[in-house]
């Protein structure tokens, strides 16, 4: 319980992943800590609701398992990631393809060599039936394009950074990628990668978001996406992390809350998200917002469930609302009851009206079988769920304001999970300096590898 005569070296204001995340990397350095959020749960946007047994997340951003800071961020050492097939499953002309999965070795190497072998061999016509519809176009196609994802995977994330920024779209058409390619794969991709359908984020965060795709595998955290903010909450000290607190008002000393009055720091760090942060410290820069809207399902059909399996499956053809979609329970049985099948869909964008039958009708198209017997769970409605990352876009938005007074989330990095625990790093350890600590920010960390996959 908080009473106005507390005092701790820091206030963290937001219990989602970076203040939780920041949290952790001050107490493992020895610094007092007092996480404040607003709701009633911990973890912001990364929830999940659960009905009839069925977990079913609000959001339900991708997540890859080459993000450095899953096996960077103290207390998610026992994190099980539940990995979707490689590559993802592309529908095109009533058919689905497989694209974008590793090439031999998962190198670049590899790639080029099968690229040099189905050079020299017969070409195929363009009307048989093995290439009509594909989206990215015959077998040497798809071996250019494993060579070019292995290129990406090998490029450091540096050399990507220092690239000429431009919206995704634009820098694609400039960079000489073939048409089919942009719009059979790197245009679907990219969207679900970015919740972005018109790609106007910068090419800079589209070249991240590809490079983590090639470098590791699409995934979800296991039991819903609250299991990540979930896990590094109950990792902290006792104690640490108090909801249902409003704050009202921040300063580099304090902060007032509706419910305990003022509670004196050393500093204070804003882990919330931007709108909520702007709210506290007027002049914040607020960006747009890329809507999302996720509809969850359920059949006792399980012919859906079969003819996916764990894979993400695009609509190439952009033929209705669903940008990508997923027989989730087969990824991770954990999100349905026994024997039930979980369907997960996203749109992108300002949603149809109806948008369940909407969605319906479209699903039908990409599984190849009727879903009007299909239950509904849960329609989610996000209108500001992803900051948009729209050139010229900082990568590495300043987290110090000034000395006492910090900010970090998705919306000062890039506006992903990986986004948000580095912004959250860079701004515990800016807290650090100014505080003069002498703990290592590492001290905590879990061994230097990526969290349980399965």
């Amino acid at each position: 319980m908080l009473e106005p005569a507390n005092q701790v070296d820091v206030v963290i204001v937001g219990a989602g992943i970076a203040g939780l995340s920041a949290a952790h990397r001050l107490t493992s350095a020895g610094v007092t800590t007092a996480v404040l959020e607003a709701a009633p749960y911990a973890g912001g946007r990364m929830s999940t609701e659960k009905v009839d047994g069925f977990r079913l997340d609000r959001i339900g951003q991708l997540m890859s398992t080459s993000y450095p800071e899953l096996r960077l961020t103290p207390g998610l050492g026992s994190l099980a990631l539940r990995r979707f097939a490689p590559g993802v499953l592309l529908h095109r002309d009533g058919r689905r393809h497989r694209t974008g999965a590793p090439a031999a070795g998962g190198s670049a190497r590899g790639a080029l060599h099968v690229a040099r072998a189905l050079a020299s061999a017969p070409r195929v016509p363009a009307g048989s039936p093995g290439r009509t519809g594909a989206p990215v176009g015959g077998a040497l196609d798809h071996a250019r394009l494993g060579a070019a994802l292995g290129r990406i995977a090998a490029t450091p994330v540096e050399r990507l950074l220092a690239r000429p920024e431009s919206p995704a779209a634009e820098a694609l058409a400039a960079r000489g990628v073939p048409a089919r390619t942009i719009d059979g794969f790197l245009r679907p991709l990219l969207a679900a990668l970015l919740c972005d359908p018109g790609l106007t984020t910068s090419s800079r965060c589209a070249d991240l978001a590809l490079h983590a795709f090639a470098s590791g595998r699409l995934c979800v955290p296991e039991g819903g996406a609250e299991a990540l903010p979930e896990l590094l909450a109950a990792s902290l000290p006792p104690g640490t992390v108090h909801t249902g607190v409003r704050v009202t008002s921040v300063s580099t000393t304090a902060v007032t809350t509706a419910e305990h009055g003022e509670i004196r720091c050393r500093a204070v760090l804003l882990a919330t998200d931007a709108r909520a942060a702007a709210e506290l410290l007027p002049g914040l820069r607020v960006p747009d917002f890329h809507p999302v809207t996720v509809v969850h399902h359920t059949t006792d059909d399980a012919g859906p469930a079969l003819s996916t399996g764990t894979s993400l499956l695009l609509d190439a053809d952009r033929g209705g609302p669903v940008a990508h979609t997923a027989v989730l329970s087969n990824v991770d049985p954990s999100r349905a009851p026994g024997g039930r099948v979980l369907i997960s869909s996203t749109v992108l964008g300002t949603p149809p009206d109806e948008v369940d039958t909407a969605v319906r009708i479209h699903l039908s198209r990409l599984y190849g079988t009727s879903t009007r017997r299909w239950e509904t769970l849960a329609v989610h409605h996000t209108p500001e769920a992803v900051p948009a990352m729209r050139p010229p876009h900082d990568l590495r938005r300043p987290v110090r304001l000034l000395a006492g007074l910090y900010v970090c989330g998705d919306h000062r990095d890039t506006s992903t999970v990986q986004g948000a625990l580095h912004s959250a790093h860079r701004a515990a350890s800016a807290v650090l300096r100014d505080l003069g600590a002498t703990g290592s920010t590492h001290r905590s960390d879990p061994p230097q590898r990526l969290p349980r996959a399965a």
